[in-house]
C-alpha cells in the first residue's frame, strides 16, 4: 500500500509504501487477440497475433525488453490496436518510462473508449507522474464500465487513498471484496488503509482474513507483525515477523522489524543479528543502521557503530540526531576532534538545541579545550536552564581551568536539581577532598554511593579520604566494599594494603598489595592489546591486511585471552581468504565472549 502520510504510527510509513497496491503493477488484457473490432482478418492480422502472443509470453518470463519489441512489433501490422498499445503502455511504465506509457494508455482509451482495463492502467500512471485529479477520473471511469470487476474498485480505492481521502478508500476495497471476497490482498489492502484510520482491531482481522485465504502471503505477515508490535503483543509480532522473513528471506524491512520486536523483548543478540541482515540487504534503510549502531555502541564495537551512524549521515544529510548520533559514537572512541565537526553540524541544521550544545562542550572536554567547552555548556545553560548534567559538566570544566569556587558552585546546583546525579557527589567530594574537607569530601562521597549504591570508585575514593581521617577501620570497610564490587580495581587493592599496614595487618597488608600490583600488570598488558587491537582495525578499514593481522597478532601476544582481538584477527584472515583459521579465531573469540559470534550472511 502506497501510503505517505499516517497519524497511527511514523513505522507504518515505511511498512506500507512496500505494501501489495504497488503502482508497477498493472492490467495486461487477458485475451490473446490483437487486432481490433474493425480490423480484417488477413497476413497482417496473423502475423500481428503471432507477435502478440510472443509478448505475452515475454511477460510470464518477466522478459520486459522481449515483451516490448514483440508489442512494437504488432502496432506496426496493426496501429489501431487498442490492446497493444495497452500492453505496450503496461511494459513502458514497469520499465519507468511514465510519459511514453501515458501515451500508449491515452491511445489505447482513444480507440476503444470502453477499455476499462486501459482506463485503469492510465489512471495508475497519472497518479505516478502525480496527476492526482487525472489518477480520480480514469479510476472511476473505470469503475462506470465495469461495476463488477473487483479491480476497478481495487485501484479506485488505492487512487482516493493517495488522494488523501481513506474513507472512500475503504468504501472502494469493501466493495472489491464484496464483489471478491477470496482474493487475499483486497484484505491486506482494506487492512493497511483501516490502520491509517486507527481502526486497530478491524485492520487486525482484514490481515487475518489475508492470511486465511493464503497463509504464505508473506506481506500480510509482515502487515500483521508490524501492527501486534505496535499492541506491544511481542510474541504474536515475533511470530508473524519470523513468517514474512522466512518466506521472503530478502524483505529488508521484515528483518528490521523482527529486529525491533526482539529488542523490546530484550534479546539484544538476536536482534543485533536482525538489524544487521536489514542493513546488508538493503544498506539505505536508515531507520535500520541507525538502530544496528545503537546496538553496536551498547556492545562496546564502536567501530562497528561509527560505520553504521555514517551511513545514516549518507543517507540523511539532513537530519541534526544523524550528525550527533555519529558524533557520540566518536566521542566514545575519543576521536573529540571528528566529534567536534559532527556536533557543529547538527547545531548548524538545528540550531539553539541545548543538548547538541551540551554535546560539544563534552567533544570539547574530551579535546582538553577548557575554554570552549565552558562556553558551549554556558549555551546549553542558557536553553536549559534547569537541567543539571549541564550544570555539573560545567562545574567539570571550570574544575580543569582551577576554577574551583565556581566549579563547586556548579556541582552544589546539580545536586540540588537532581540530587541522584551520582557523578556530582563524587566529582564535588574529590574536590573537597582535594582542598583537605575531609568531612565534607565524606559526607558528599556517601551521598554518591546512596544515589549509586554500586560505585566502586566512589568507595575507593571514600576509604581514602577515611584513611587521613584517621578512621582507619572505617576505611577498610569502605575499601573492601570496592573490591567487592569490582574485584579487579587495583587501587582499591593498593589502597586497602596501605591502611592494613597501619592498622598492624602485615600478613593482610602484603597479600593486597600483591593483588594489586597483579591487577596493574594486568591492565598494562590490556592496554597494550586494545591499543594494537584499535590500530588493526583503522589498518583493516583502510585495506591493509598484513598490517591488520599482525597487530591483532600483537594485542594477542600481549593478553592471550583478549577476546575483540581474536575476532578482529578473525575477520582480518576471513578478508584475505584463510577461511579455516579465521573460523577457529572467532571460535575462541566466542569462548571469551559469547556475545561475539563469526558475522553469518543473510538468510
Amino acid at each position: 500500500m502506497n501510503v505517505y502520510s499516517f497519524k497511527f504510527s511514523r513505522r507504518w510509513k515505511a511498512v506500507l509504501k512496500a505494501g501489495a497496491l504497488l503502482l508497477a503493477v498493472l492490467l495486461v488484457p487477458a485475451g490473446l487477440r490483437a487486432q481490433t473490432k474493425n480490423s480484417k482478418p488477413g497476413p497482417d492480422a496473423a502475423a500481428a497475433n503471432s507477435l502478440y502472443r510472443q509478448g505475452l509470453d515475454a511477460l510470464e518470463r518477466k522478459d520486459l525488453a522481449g515483451a516490448r519489441a514483440a508489442f512494437e512489433k504488432t502496432l506496426q501490422l496493426i496501429p489501431r490496436s487498442p490492446e497493444a498499445h495497452n500492453s505496450l503502455g503496461w511494459v513502458l511504465l514497469a520499465q519507468g518510462e511514465t510519459d511514453p506509457a501515458i501515451s500508449q494508455f491515452k491511445a489505447a482509451v482513444g480507440l476503444n473508449p470502453d477499455f476499462a482495463q486501459a482506463h485503469m492502467n492510465l489512471s495508475r500512471a497519472l497518479l505516478q507522474k502525480g496527476d492526482t485529479p487525472g489518477a480520480v477520473s480514469e479510476a472511476r471511469e473505470a469503475v462506470r464500465l465495469a461495476p463488477e470487476d473487483s479491480e476497478t474498485h481495487h485501484i479506485l480505492g488505492q487512487v482516493l487513498l493517495n488522494a488523501g481521502d481513506p474513507g472512500g478508500a475503504i468504501e472502494e476495497l469493501k466493495r472489491a471484496i464484496a464483489i471478491e471476497a477470496n482474493r487475499p490482498e483486497l484484505h491486506d489492502d482494506l487492512g493497511s488503509v483501516l490502520v491509517q484510520r486507527s481502526k486497530i482491531e478491524e485492520a487486525a482481522a482484514e490481515f487475518s482474513e489475508a492470511l486465511k485465504l493464503q497463509p504464505q502471503f508473506a506481506q500480510a505477515h509482515l502487515h500483521l507483525g508490524v501492527l501486534r508490535l505496535e499492541q506491544q503483543d511481542l510474541e504474536g509480532a515475533e511470530s508473524e515477523l519470523r513468517a514474512a522473513t522466512s518466506l521472503v528471506p530478502g524483505n529488508s524491512l521484515a528483518h528490521y522489524y523482527l529486529g525491533q520486536t526482539l529488542k523490546s523483548k530484550g534479546a539484544v543478540d538476536a536482534a543485533l543479528v536482525e538489524f544487521q541482515y536489514a542493513a546488508k540487504l538493503d544498506p539505505g534503510n536508515a531507520d535500520a543502521q541507525k538502530q544496528l549502531g545503537i546496538l553496536l555502541q551498547r556492545s562496546g564495537n564502536g567501530e562497528g557503530a561509527i560505520a553504521a551512524f555514517r551511513e545514516v549521515v549518507k543517507i540523511r544529510p539532513e537530519s541534526p540526531d544523524a550528525h550527533n548520533d555519529l558524533g557520540l559514537a566518536l566521542l566514545q572512541i575519543a576521536e573529540a576532534a571528528n566529534s567536534i565537526r559532527e556536533f557543529e553540524a547538527a547545531l548548524k541544521l538545528k540550531p539553539n538545541d541545548a543538548g547538541y550544545e551540551g554535546n560539544l562542550g563534552a567533544a570539547y572536554l574530551q579535546k582538553t579545550d577548557f575554554d570552549a567547552a565552558i562556553e558551549h555548556f554556558e549555551a546549553a545553560l542558557k536553553i536549559a536552564p534547569q537541567d543539571a548534567t549541564f550544570h555539573y559538566d560545567l562545574g567539570l570544566a571550570l574544575k580543569m581551568k582551577d576554577r574551583l569556587p565556581e566549579a563547586i558552585r556548579e556541582f552544589k546546583r546539580a545536586e540540588e536539581l537532581d540530587p541522584k546525579l551520582s557523578d556530582a557527589h563524587f566529582t564535588l567530594g574529590v574536590t573537597l577532598w582535594q582542598q583537605g574537607e575531609f568531612a565534607a569530601a565524606a559526607e558528599e562521597l556517601r551521598a554518591a554511593i546512596q544515589a549509586r549504591p554500586d560505585y566502586a570508585e566512589a568507595y575507593n575514593t571514600l576509604g581514602s579520604v577515611l584513611k587521613q581521617k584517621g578512621e582507619l577501620q572505617q576505611a577498610a570497610d569502605a575499601l573492601r566494599e570496592a573490591i567487592r564490587l569490582q574485584p579487579d580495581f587495583p587501587g582499591a587493592h593498593t589502597n586497602l594494603g596501605a591502611v592494613l599496614r597501619q592498622m598492624g595487618d602485615t600478613e593482610g597488608a602484603a597479600a593486597e598489595s600483591r593483588a594489586g600490583m597483579e591487577l596493574l600488570k594486568h591492565l598494562s598488558s590490556e592496554q597494550a592489546a586494545t591499543f594494537a587491537t584499535n590500530s588493526g582495525r583503522r589498518l583493516l578499514n583502510a585495506g591493509d591486511l598484513d598490517g591488520a593481522i599482525s597487530q591483532f597478532r600483537a594485542a594477542i601476544q600481549s593478553l592471550p585471552g583478549y577476546a575483540p582481538g581474536h575476532y578482529q584477527l578473525g575477520l582480518a584472515l576471513e578478508r584475505k581468504g584463510n577461511k579455516e583459521e579465521a573460523a577457529k579465531e572467532f571460535q575462541k573469540a566466542s569462548e571469551l565472549d559469547p556475545h561475539l559470534r563469526a558475522p553469518e550472511a543473510p538468510r
